[in-house]
C-alpha cells in the first residue's frame, strides 16, 4: 500500500511502500499537450495505459530488457523497482511525424531507414528541448557509458517492438522512453511505454491510435486507447 506522494507528473504519481527498494506508480486520466498548455482528463485512461504498459514490459522482459516494472497490483498501479531516472528523455523515430514534420520539414509517413535516435532534456521549466550527447555529457546528467548502454537498449527496444506491434497491425512510429539507475546504480528502463508515449497507426488504413488523437482535436481518444489495449492483449 501507498506511504508518502513523494511525485506527481502530468500523467501519472509516485508513492513510497513499506519496501524501501520498490515504488507505487499510479497512472492518471489526466491528459496534457504541447508542455501542459492543454489538460483534460480521458475516461478510464489511466487503467488503460496501466494494462498497455505492464503487458509491453513484460514482454520486453522475456526478451532480455532491465525495466522497473515488477507487476500490476490494481486497475491503475503498478509496482515498480526505485530508480533515480536520468534527465534526459530519448525519443525514438522510424517515421517522420510529429516535430520532424513540423520543425525539419520531413514529410509525413516516410520511413526513416536508420531510426533516428534524439534526447530531450527532462525540464519541464525550459519546454524539454532538444540537445547533444555533449550537453548532456556537460551538464553531467549521464556519463558517456551510460549513453552507450542507453542507445543500444533503444535499439534493441524498438526492434523488440516494431515486431510486437507489426504482429498485431499497427506501425509503430515512434515512442519515448525514459531510463533510471537502480539502487546499484544499473541503467534500466523506467516511465511507462503506451500510447500516451507512443505514436501508433492502423497498418491499414493509418488511423492514429494514440495520443495525437487528444493533440489534434481528432475524437474518439478512449476509443482508440481502447483499441491498442485490446490488441496488445
Amino acid at each position: 500500500m501507498p506511504k508518502n506522494l513523494i511525485y506527481e507528473g502530468k500523467a501519472k504519481r509516485l508513492y513510497t511502500t513499506d519496501n524501501t527498494e520498490e515504488f507505487l506508480q499510479e497512472f492518471k486520466d489526466d491528459a496534457t499537450a504541447f508542455n501542459g498548455l492543454k489538460k483534460d482528463k480521458i475516461p478510464h485512461k489511466g487503467e488503460l495505459n496501466n494494462q498497455i504498459s505492464s503487458i509491453i514490459f513484460e514482454h520486453l522482459s522475456k526478451e532480455g530488457i532491465p525495466t522497473h516494472f515488477i507487476r500490476r497490483v490494481s486497475g491503475t498501479e503498478m509496482l515498480v523497482k526505485k530508480v533515480s531516472i536520468i534527465k534526459a528523455e530519448v525519443v525514438c523515430r522510424n517515421v517522420a511525424a510529429g516535430s520532424l514534420v513540423k520543425k525539419l520539414g520531413f514529410t509525413e509517413g516516410i520511413e526513416l531507414d536508420p531510426p533516428i535516435v534524439e534526447f530531450y532534456l527532462k525540464s519541464d521549466e525550459l519546454g524539454d528541448p532538444l540537445f547533444t550527447d555533449d550537453h548532456i555529457l556537460a551538464l553531467g546528467i549521464a556519463m558517456r557509458e551510460e549513453l552507450d548502454i542507453i542507445r543500444d537498449f533503444t535499439f534493441r527496444i524498438n526492434d523488440i517492438l516494431k515486431k510486437f506491434f507489426l504482429s498485431r497491425g499497427i506501425r509503430l512510429v515512434d515512442f519515448k522512453l525514459e531510463f533510471g539507475r537502480d539502487m546499484n546504480g544499473k541503467v534500466i528502463l523506467a516511465d511507462e511505454i503506451s500510447p500516451d508515449t507512443c505514436r501508433l497507426w492502423d497498418l491499414a488504413t493509418g488511423k492514429k491510435l494514440d495520443k495525437d488523437r487528444f493533440r489534434f482535436d481528432l475524437g474518439d481518444v478512449e476509443a482508440a486507447y481502447k483499441e491498442i489495449m485490446e490488441r496488445v492483449s
